[in-house]
This record gives C-alpha cells, structure tokens and sequence, in this order.
C-alpha cells in the first residue's frame, strides 16, 4: 500500500492527471488516459514505458 501523502503528489507522467491506487497498481484517473503502471517491491514505476492500458 502507497502512503496517502506520496499518492496525493504523485501525477501521471503521460497526461499529468490524478492517479490513485488500485489492485498492486498506480491508475491514472483521466478516461482517455488511464494507463495502469506497476507498484515493484513497494515503489511506483511511474515510467510511460513501463505502463500498460
């Protein structure tokens, strides 16, 4: 679980919306956007690449 306080800073690097987290994941919460990125080891990867839909 991602402290509340890194969570409420944090923006997606694509479209620099809110994200929030959901199942293990860092969600992006614009619609159009909505990329998913990976929590490793406690750490999100907030990297396009790393990303998926």
């Amino acid at each position: 679980m991602i402290d509340q306080t890194l969570l409420s800073i944090l923006a997606c690097p694509a479209c620099q919306a809110d994200v929030i987290e959901k199942d293990d994941k860092i969600v992006c919460t614009n619609v159009t956007c909505a990329l998913k990125y990976p929590v490793r080891e406690g750490i999100p990867v907030m990297l396009v690449d790393e990303a998926s839909k």
